[in-house]
């Protein structure tokens, strides 16, 4: 039996307005090479500056995190030869970086938490994109100098299930804090995976093989899959040391399987050393204060939703795996709906039709205000549950969003009066006395159809509740 053993470096795209070395801006689906200057063009006699925005936010994840975040770091070197760097190498935080030595807790299917250590987060400047158009290639440098924050884990995971639990909970940590949008389609959130496995009970690691910039979860999750079933296979027909090596392997999305595509480089190979243009990053008490601005993270959040809110925690994690869907929910609660139905309302119902429809809860045609003031209605009686979906399916494909317009546009105002029920009641069992007199003989389950035929008979505006207590009384 094999354990396997899976560490992560994940990239955070920070979302400053500027580069970070630069003052060139940093938004996305610009025209090529428009986004450039002679400093991210690594033209002589550029000199670099340090963007303090990005240097913030990248402490502000520190201390979201519980990690050391240095008050004093440096910037390095690395040598990268490659047609999108310019500078033919990359500026990064090989010796100290901003933060270190953190912890990040995910969810187990047991309820429990499972601690994964952070080695380090460091800042570094992105490199341009590679695109190649039959037999030449061309470049784009707008990317070339976006801030990135390399979030670098321990090697404590051990299944893809967990791998994917912690990207999840950096992606919505990242997202929380409002640092970075996190688009995994645009690459400004991406992953590399380090894999490898070794036999039960043994200390030392097996070979770590480096699966390169992964960009959904989906993936991530079918690449270790992959990796650790040809890494075991490998190692059973005895040719372990011959094909699996210290290397980069690029995960090939239209065959599933990863393929090699260089032999893995060692810090020695990148020939680091101190950038000569930076003196060490000194931060002050003012960027101190500033990073230390946290809102309430996931974690945060579930809790006080179980233990105030009283909802359960499947449903709190589900909520809260997503920032706009947590403030929709909240603020569904600042428009009258109870907590408890407002989580069917929004995790079912409104996901549900968001789902068929193909939208995220932040296009949703309904808004937060109006779906909880629709909620509101339905505990105070005003309105069926019933009715209130006939009325959240007519606001999916109309613009009308004015809820007791809307209830009594479309008729479905509940009857609560007492007299209006009690006609209809009285109606009902005189008209199926045979039906009571085998009721009040012990027949209890025809109390049922008595319920049903007055709903019936009003149209289903009346309060179910009041005919059940009405009808009781009439019956006994």
């Amino acid at each position: 039996m094999f354990e396997t053993v899976i560490g992560l470096e994940v990239h955070v795209q920070l979302n400053t307005k500027t580069k970070l070395f630069c003052s060139c801006p940093t938004s996305f689906a610009e025209h090529q090479n428009t986004n450039t200057c002679p400093t991210c063009l690594a033209l002589p006699g550029a000199l670099p500056v340090v963007n303090k925005e990005a240097a913030i936010k990248a402490m502000r994840f520190g201390y979201a995190i519980n990690a050391n975040v240095n008050h004093s770091s440096n910037f390095d070197r690395k040598s990268y030869f490659y047609p999108d760097s310019p500078s033919a190498y990359q500026i990064t935080q090989l010796t100290k970086a901003i933060v270190q030595k953190g912890e990040v807790f995910i969810d187990m299917p047991d309820g429990s938490q499972k601690r994964i250590g952070m080695t380090q987060a460091h800042l570094e400047a992105d490199a341009g994109k590679n695109m190649h158009e039959g037999d030449h290639s061309k470049v784009d440098l707008n990317r070339a100098g976006t801030p990135l924050m390399e979030i670098v884990s321990d090697p404590d995971m051990r299944s893809s299930d967990e791998a994917v639990a912690y990207l999840k909970k950096l992606h919505a940590t990242v997202r929380y804090l409002d640092i970075s949008d996190a688009n995994m389609q645009e690459g400004s959130f991406r992953c590399d995976v380090n894999v490898s496995i070794r036999p039960k009970g043994q200390e030392a690691y097996g070979t770590r093989v480096e699966i390169k910039n992964i960009n959904s979860f989906r993936f991530v999750a079918a690449s270790i899959a992959y990796e650790v079933q040809r890494q075991t296979e490998a190692y059973e027909d005895g040719v372990y040391a011959q094909e699996v090596h210290q290397e980069t392997r690029l995960w090939d999305v239209d065959k599933g399987e990863t393929r090699s595509m260089r032999g893995k480089e060692e810090a020695a190979d990148y020939r680091y050393f101190p950038d000569p243009d930076l003196r060490p990053l000194i931060v002050t008490d003012e960027m101190v204060e500033e990073a230390k601005k946290i809102p309430e993270l996931p974690d945060a959040k579930v809790k006080r939703y179980v233990e105030e809110l009283g909802i359960k925690r499947t449903d709190a994690l589900v909520i809260t795996s997503n920032k706009e869907m947590a403030y929709y929910f909240e603020e569904m609660l600042e428009h009258g709906a109870v907590a408890k139905t407002a989580v069917t309302w929004l995790t079912s119902e409104l996901l549900g039709r968001l789902n068929k429809e193909g939208h995220a809860i932040e296009n949703s045609p309904v808004n937060a205000k109006t779906l909880g003031t629709l909620v509101a209605k339905i505990a105070d009686s005003s309105i069926s549950g019933k009715g209130a979906k006939e009325i959240l399916d007519h606001m999916m494909e109309n613009a009308e969003r004015d809820i007791d317009t809307l209830i009594e546009k479309l008729g479905l105002a509940q009857v609560s009066d007492d007299g209006a029920i009690l006609v209809i009641i009285d109606e009902i069992l005189a008209n199926n006395q045979d039906k009571v007199e085998q009721y009040k003989s012990g027949k209890d389950k025809l109390f049922g159809f008595f319920v049903g035929q007055t709903m019936k008979a009003s149209k289903g505006s009346a309060n179910p509740g009041k005919v059940n207590e009405l009808l009781k009384q009439r019956l006994n």
